[in-house]
């Protein structure tokens, strides 16, 4: 429902630059996540990945599945698991609409980064996403191409 954040004012952890090619992106939401203490010195590390983690409801409650945030190296015998599902903190009302969206339109919820805001709080930014056909990611690939070398035509006329 929020926009996305100004990249001047966050940290990135984590980017899923492969959802915007896989899917057609709808609404976006910004949402904390729960995590332990190592996990969030491991995030502020830089090599988490959420290129094949999903959102899904469960039990009145937003999961982030399958996200890797590498064990923290410090840390010893109290670290975390490094894939287990994590809580994604969301308003109720935000979750009612997740969760029709996905139950009555099919659609499928994708984190898009994961990132700290101004105040040092680590944030996910999900969306609504529909998955894209075969043929809409070539017709993504050749407007990508056209624009492009477009680009490089009018930079190289003026």
């Amino acid at each position: 429902m929020t926009a996305a954040p100004d990249s001047a004012r966050y940290k990135l952890a984590a980017d899923n630059r492969r959802a915007r090619f896989d899917f057609e992106i709808g609404q976006t939401f910004e949402a904390g996540i729960q995590l332990t203490g190592t996990e969030i010195k491991s995030l502020r590390g830089g090599r988490s990945t959420i290129s094949d983690s999903y959102a899904a409801e469960r039990g009145g409650e937003v999961w982030l599945y399958n996200a890797y945030i590498p064990e923290y190296l410090e840390a010893n015998r109290f670290n975390h698991e490094t894939r287990r599902p994590r809580k994604l903190l969301l308003h109720k009302k935000e979750i009612g609409r997740l969760a029709v969206a996905v139950q009555r339109e099919g659609m499928t919820i994708v984190p898009l980064k994961i990132y700290f805001n101004a105040k040092g709080r680590a944030k996910v930014e999900i969306a609504l996403a529909r998955g894209k056909k075969l043929h809409d990611k070539r017709a993504t690939e050749k407007e990508r191409d056209w624009n492009r070398e477009k680009s490089r035509l009018l930079r190289d006329r003026g």
